[in-house]
């Protein structure tokens, strides 16, 4: 039998997608479904709150499969208050990983690798390891910019590396609420460290794992065309999320937000970012580097790192 505890669980979900929701008609969709499960004793056999939630997931995104829109599991449990029970938790995700900053690398023909996992944390916690080694890097001659393992994260962050590749600022997206009201994001106007020169070749690589924020930076520089994406197709979530608790070990992540892209007038939810240069994953920064090395050599054959390039184009193979 379905205990007290585990239907008012689900019609708090319930509840709470038909208040926050970004799409007010696909929430009361996603509303009567859940109701409909519950009553059929879809989650009688839950034996723990992950299983629980597992199986609430699924029917959450059974309607628009909506990857944002779940009921997460968190084994320590959560702060006794209502919205974004995580948030807190920022802060010591980001000292841990490096403000995101994986990997910063010059690779030999001064290509630079700027590895971004596994999210991209708020600018005010992130930024300065970002701008850091966004500073490192303004020297090499072509950039590969990992995002295959990135999860998501600050479309504040976004805006500020964007504004790296862009000579003037450039409108990005608006992001619209449940109301329609709007806010413009538009890529930074400045930096504290020299801007990437737009004559650079760029390679973004992406994979089946990038999501969220990290295809949101993909789209932009692709849309923009300051960049080549290389890689798999990305998850396909656009929908920026805030969380509820529903129950000490249970977050509702219910999105709240759409972007519309200045570009396209569109965005990446539920198909991803398409690459440009389709390969698979494991092998898109061999691929990327080796047409970094080819249009540097083809621009200038006798740049002052033109044997290193040439040599590294030999060990590719």
């Amino acid at each position: 039998m379905q205990t007290d505890e585990t239907t008012a669980i689900v019609e708090r979900c319930a509840k709470l997608v038909t208040e926050h929701y970004v799409l007010a008609d696909v929430a009361e969709r996603i509303a009567a479904h859940l109701g409909d499960r519950l009553r059929a004793g879809r989650y009688a056999d839950a034996a723990d709150p992950a299983a629980l939630g597992a199986l609430v997931t699924e029917d959450l995104q059974a309607v628009n499969h909506d990857l944002h829109l779940r009921l997460k599991h968190h084994p320590t449990a959560l702060p006794e208050r209502d919205e974004d029970p995580d948030e807190d938790a920022w802060a010591g995700l980001t000292a841990r990983h490096m403000g995101g900053v994986a990997r910063v690398e010059r690779l030999p023909g001064n290509v630079g690798l700027l590895d971004l996992r596994p999210f991209l944390a708020p600018p005010q916690l992130g930024g300065a390891a970002v701008t850091a080694a966004l500073g490192l890097l303004a020297g090499t001659d072509a950039l590969l910019l990992d995002l295959r393992g990135n999860q998501g994260g600050s479309p504040d962050t976004v805006a500020l590396i964007c504004g790296w590749f862009f000579a003037e600022p450039v409108h990005l997206h608006t992001m619209y609420n449940r109301a329609g009201l709007g806010r413009q994001y538009w890529s930074a106007a400045h930096l504290p460290v020299p801007r990437y020169a737009p004559d650079k070749p760029v390679h973004v690589l992406t994979g089946p794992q990038t999501f969220s924020g990290g295809e949101e930076l993909a789209y932009d520089l692709q849309q923009f065309g300051r960049a080549t994406v290389v890689g798999e197709r990305t998850r396909g979530g656009a929908h920026p999320r805030v969380g509820f608790r529903a129950h000490p070990h249970l977050e509702l992540t219910v999105p709240v937000a759409r972007p519309v892209h200045a570009a396209t007038g569109t965005n990446w939810e539920g198909c991803g970012v398409t690459p440009d240069v389709e390969c698979p994953a494991d092998g898109a920064t061999d691929l990327a580097y080796r047409r970094s090395l080819e249009s540097l050599l083809a621009a200038d054959p006798q740049r002052p790192t033109a044997d290193e390039a040439r040599a590294a184009l030999a060990d590719l193979g």
